[in-house]
């Protein structure tokens, strides 16, 4: 069953007719860094903002614990968490054996779509996201994806997300009555560093985020793609990532 916390609109009825008059928006969050900025992008876009996350059979839990925490703390309407089993497919270094890479140099990461990969995982997310928008009576969906993921990973690339655009509008009921649906890639042409900065401007705590493909008791290792990317981008900002690290780089 999919577990749903109630946010900000259910906690204090008394703001129930101010919030159902902005426009509701539907936020893919990791957890992680990106997901967390496009959040607070979001929200000072004025939207009211519905959280979806998932438990697809990734390794750790940590991620969905930031998740749920930074839901709350930045007043989501709703965070809705859905099961679904994508390790039962595997081919992934974060749903399988398989091992995470480490210590790789930035150029060797863009040089092949990554083990870390998980197949079709965007548009498996999208899809949901997509319907629980059409139930909410949204319009607007957010994710967190950028110029540093799109090198490797094919369903991160613009032209992924025009085509998925227009088939949501093609086979959805709303879409095909004259309700299109818009998604958001507010993050798609920055780097590390830029979505950094904005972030900082927006107040984001980056503390309570987490990117690491292979913590070690819920401590960022340090050495894997995301975090080798997440730290080169804090140092680019001239400062220090204030996630917690097994190792710090």
């Amino acid at each position: 069953m999919p577990r749903r916390t109630a946010g900000r609109e259910e906690r204090n009825k008394g703001e129930q007719g101010m919030n159902t008059k902005r426009k509701k928006a539907v936020i893919l969050l990791s957890g992680g860094l990106d997901s967390t900025t496009v959040l607070a992008i979001a929200r000072s876009r004025g939207f009211q903002c519905y959280c979806l996350s998932f438990r697809y059979g990734q390794k750790q839990d940590i991620e969905l614990q930031r998740a749920a925490a930074i839901a709350q703390n930045m007043e989501a309407a709703e965070h809705l968490v859905l099961r679904l089993d994508l390790g039962a497919i595997g081919g992934s270094a974060l749903t399988s054996n398989i091992a995470v890479p480490k210590d790789r140099e930035v150029a060797e990461m863009e040089q092949e779509i990554p083990v870390t990969y998980v197949p079709a995982r965007n548009i498996i997310f999208l899809s949901h996201a997509l319907a629980w928008a059409e139930v909410i009576g949204a319009t607007d969906i957010f994710l967190g994806i950028n110029a540093v993921d799109y090198s490797g990973y094919p369903d991160c690339r613009p032209d992924f997300l025009k085509a998925f655009e227009r088939a949501a509008n093609l086979g959805t009921k709303e879409g095909s009555t004259g309700s299109p649906f818009t998604l958001h890639a507010p993050l798609i042409e920055l780097s590390k560093k830029e979505i950094i900065e904005v972030g900082n401007q927006l107040g984001v705590d980056y503390s309570k985020t987490h990117s690491c493909y292979d913590p070690v008791d819920d401590l960022a290792c340090g050495h894997c793609d995301a975090c080798i990317l997440r730290l080169r981008g804090f140092a680019e900002a001239g400062l220090k990532d204030p996630a917690p690290y097994v190792v710090q780089g």
